[in-house]
């Protein structure tokens, strides 16, 4: 991976979606459709991608840090034991999204995986890779090309909600197997794409 602070290159041809923003091109470049794994990455993924739910990913990209400060890194047990004074903590932070319905899905997420997690560590990992889906024939050649959904995600999000979780629908899991490279939705002539990474 290369270091995100450096300055990313702004000939290089992207995806649409990253646009001209620094900040949305290191995204692009260093993180979307890469590999990711751990119990508590992939719930700060999937708590974040909850949060965009209904605005732009570059909002939620913009707040990052005061989100990992917000939820203790994101650390499973840590979120799992906040109380009520955390939840109107949280909704007075301007750091973050102050969204209710968000917040105390958030914390209610982590308390169901403090369970899971801690009785079978790697137990998240497993499940969202589980849904991972076979690779496809060729690259999409534009945006206009990539769901919103697929079934595999529709599977993942019924998995997730069986377990307990909440704001994990099919969209919001579509979104985090792209991300979390689950899938690679880097279109063609994308220089990621060109890149050598397996298209999926």
């Amino acid at each position: 991976m290369t270091d995100s602070t450096a300055p990313t290159p702004p000939d290089r041809p992207r995806c649409g979606w990253a646009g001209d923003d620094p900040l949305y091109q290191r995204y692009h470049d260093d993180e979307w459709g890469m590999p990711l794994h751990g119990d508590r990455a992939l719930f700060e993924k999937l708590s974040l991608e909850a949060f965009q739910s209904g605005l732009s990913w570059i909002t939620i990209l913009r707040r990052r840090e005061g989100f990992r400060a917000a939820f203790a890194d994101f650390e499973i047990a840590r979120v799992a034991a906040f109380d009520h004074d955390d939840v109107e903590r949280l909704l007075g932070d301007e750091g973050i999204i102050r969204n209710r319905a968000k917040v105390e899905a958030t914390i209610a997420n982590a308390r169901v995986l403090s369970d899971w997690t801690s009785a079978e560590p790697g137990a998240l990992d497993a499940l969202i890779w589980s849904f991972q889906p076979p690779a496809r024939a060729r690259r999409p050649d534009s945006l206009s090309e990539i769901p919103a959904q697929t079934d595999a995600s529709r599977a993942l999000a019924r998995a997730l909600k069986e377990r307990g979780l909440r704001f994990v629908g099919p969209t919001t899991a579509y979104a985090l197997m792209q991300s979390a490279g689950l899938v690679d939705d880097h279109v063609s002539g994308c220089w990621r794409a060109e890149a050598g990474f397996p298209a999926r």
